[in-house]
């Protein structure tokens, strides 16, 4: 289990896995007051953490199901990526996909953090590459089944 410092200046407690199973915790709003999310509207919604993430790691953040099927609220730019050289505040792109105004309360739990390994590359100029048997099949090439 990785450690990974963290500064919290909301008022929410720090997210935490909800099961032994869990992938990933939940992360809640950080507002002062209720915030009211328009039919196809996204917004930018604080959180009050900092993190402080091992290198060779990233923090992906995730939507949650529930508040998808039953709201239709979901984040944006998924699974968003949070690299281990940002120091600022992580904050959460959410849209509201239902045909309803949509409220997000203070400490609502928005969406899930996931630590991942992460490996950089290093380009190998080439002229060719080796046969498969998917070769330059694209789009819905292997089927539907």
């Amino acid at each position: 289990m990785e450690t990974i410092k963290i500064i919290n200046q909301s008022n929410n407690p720090l997210p935490e896995y909800a099961t032994l199973g869990s992938s990933g915790m939940d992360i809640r709003a950080y507002m002062e007051e209720p915030m009211v999310l328009q039919p196809s509207a996204r917004v930018l919604v604080p959180t009050g953490l900092f993190v402080e993430i091992p290198l060779g790691y990233e923090i992906q953040i995730r939507p949650r199901s529930g508040l998808a099927i039953k709201q239709g609220i979901t984040c944006l730019n998924t699974p968003g990526t949070i690299d281990a050289d940002y120091r600022g505040e992580i904050k959460v792109i959410l849209i509201n996909l239902s045909s309803e105004p949509q409220t997000l309360m203070p400490g609502d739990r928005i969406a899930q953090m996931v630590l991942q390994k992460v490996e950089q590359i290093q380009w190998v100029p080439a002229t060719e590459l080796a046969a498969s048997d998917r070769g330059t099949g694209g789009f819905g090439s292997t089927g539907k089944i």
